[in-house]
């Protein structure tokens, strides 16, 4: 069997349920034949490949594994010791959307639709509302105003804004990736829109009575829509909507998840997330299929907006005695001095002999 190498990858894609890693494996432009080699204490099998030029890997979790924060930490902690080139990573997959009808632009979120986590001036990318102060309240008071989980890297924040300057036409830079995709089997059908007859939203009265929504078809050449914002984590799948509604209004987030709060501060991914259902009583999984394909497509969009970095020499390498050393930086911020003879460095001086990395 061949054996990968680790230090080739250097961009991970997270999809912790099975339906999320497969409508990722579908977005490989081409699938890495081989394994990387494991041993005791490595928990994860992971997928390798080429997406717009980049070599990628693909984790997910263990087959019957529980879900959420914890199970996504270690995760995330095991393939950012596991890839040491690592530069930046995605975690993409299928949330709980938040509509908000009331306000001014309606938030009219569906089925289908995408969100993409990104903060602003007031409010972090990503709101782990489970984790802060507990002060008597219905939801703890957050930790440094929410602000403790690390920013997406900003090369993928950068390529999110390109995107974006297209909206509302956004959908535009994805939808061709899902269009070879939808006809894919899995082992319950295939990655199609179940039908915008088939999205109900309800909601909740002040009397706690449950209401369906009338809201009209949005044309096929509008049925996907894209939702920028900050995006709620938490460890408990939410099937509540009216406790969804206080979320929403408490912290301004658009959707629900339940991997991001755990990822953050491993590796600081861009979160992407299909729209399943509504976090509500009528939650089920028929969406699923379809949602984790909408969102797999737009983070291949994501990705073609970032070039392949130039392959920097990792490792040793000889030069002709006498020869000026050459001093690269690589995307990881990492100083690659080569060559032989002293080398002033500020006011001192170090021997460099054959190739010395220091960072």
């Amino acid at each position: 069997m061949d054996l990968l190498r680790p230090e080739d990858y250097r961009i991970v894609w997270i999809a912790p349920l099975r339906i999320e890693a497969r409508a990722a494996r579908l977005m490989l432009d081409k699938k890495h034949t081989g394994k990387f080699p494991v041993g005791q204490g490595d928990d994860h099998i992971y997928e390798a490949g080429e997406m717009c030029g980049h070599n990628i890997v693909i984790a997910t979790l263990p087959f019957g594994q529980e879900y959420g924060t914890g199970s996504a930490a270690a995760l995330a902690a095991q393939a950012k010791k596991f890839f040491p080139n690592l530069w930046f990573g995605f975690l993409v997959g299928v949330a709980a959307g938040i509509p908000d009808l009331k306000r001014s632009p309606s938030q009219d979120i569906r089925l289908g639709d995408v969100l993409v986590g990104i903060g602003d001036v007031d409010r972090p990318g990503i709101v782990a509302y489970e984790l802060g102060r507990e002060t008597g309240g219905e939801w703890p008071e957050l930790l440094r105003q929410g602000n403790i989980l690390a920013q997406t890297a900003s090369i993928v924040r950068s390529a999110i804004g390109s995107i974006e300057l297209d909206s509302p036409d956004d959908s535009n830079h994805f939808l061709p990736h899902y269009e070879g995709m939808k006809d894919k089997r899995h082992p319950h059908g295939t990655f199609r829109d179940p039908g915008q007859e088939n999205d109900k939203l309800y909601q909740v009265d002040e009397n706690g009575i449950k209401h369906l929504v009338e809201r009209q078809p949005r044309p096929e050449s509008e049925r996907t829509r894209v939702w920028y914002g900050p995006i709620g984590s938490g460890e408990k799948l939410m099937k509540n909507a009216a406790a969804r509604d206080k979320l929403r209004d408490k912290y301004g987030i658009i959707g629900i998840e339940m991997e991001a709060a755990g990822t953050m501060n491993r590796i600081p991914v861009g979160v992407i997330r299909g729209v399943c259902d509504y976090a509500d009583e009528d939650k089920n999984w028929d969406w699923q299929p379809y949602a984790a394909a909408m969102a797999a497509a737009y983070a291949k969009a994501v990705l073609s907006n970032i070039p392949p970095a130039s392959t920097a020499h990792i490792g040793h390498e000889t030069h002709p005695t006498g020869q000026m050393p050459v001093q690269n930086h690589d995307e990881l911020g990492v100083s690659i001095f080569t060559g032989k003879g002293n080398q002033n460095i500020g006011s001192g001086s170090i021997s460099i002999g054959g190739g010395q990395h220091f960072s």
